[in-house]
């Protein structure tokens, strides 16, 4: 009875969402959802970016177009059809199978900013099943607007993190 008591705040428990930081070079924000999985299926799940990627937030329009190879040097990218072309959003810097993924580079907008980013996305263990959280930090130029431009990313990041909690909770597990 308890560990179903935990199941429902765990699934009933929204996303949190927040800008930690920000000035005119530079922000950080951090996404956390809670997830009724263990924590080996939600990394494989965030793995699985085309199944719950919004493609509004791609360069192709299509997130079956995109790709996360979670190998050090691995790419999160995205082909572009329709041009023969592609984009490298983000590469693996740093894995530990099951619990953490560090990427570095700029997401959509900011590549132009001539700025860089860092994404920490470390899943844990937590009653009920696992929760994961992820930090972004980008620093650069931004011609400085990196303040007004934090609570954007903050948004679509919340978005997308949302719509992998939806994805990982009915996905297959193997």
């Amino acid at each position: 009875m308890k560990y179903l008591a935990a199941l429902f705040m765990v699934a009933a428990a929204p996303a949190s969402a927040e800008v930690v930081s920000a000035s005119a070079n530079g922000f950080e924000v951090r996404e956390t959802v809670p997830l009724v999985i263990p924590p080996d299926a939600a990394f494989s799940a965030f793995a699985e970016l085309p199944a719950w990627w919004n493609a509004e937030h791609t360069y192709s329009g299509d997130s079956a177009n995109l790709r996360l190879e979670l190998t050090p040097g691995g790419c999160f990218c995205e082909r572009i059809p329709k041009s023969g072309g592609g984009i490298e959003h983000m590469h693996v810097a740093y894995v530990e199978p099951g619990k953490r993924v560090v990427l570095t580079g700029s997401l959509g907008p900011l590549l132009y900013e001539a700025t860089t980013g860092v994404m920490d996305v470390q899943v844990k263990t937590i009653a009920g099943g696992s929760q994961l959280t992820l930090n972004y930090k980008v620093a650069g130029f931004a011609n400085g607007g990196a303040a007004r431009m934090a609570p954007i990313v903050d948004s679509v990041l919340a978005d997308q993190l949302k719509r992998l909690r939806a994805y990982a909770t009915k996905r297959p597990r193997t």
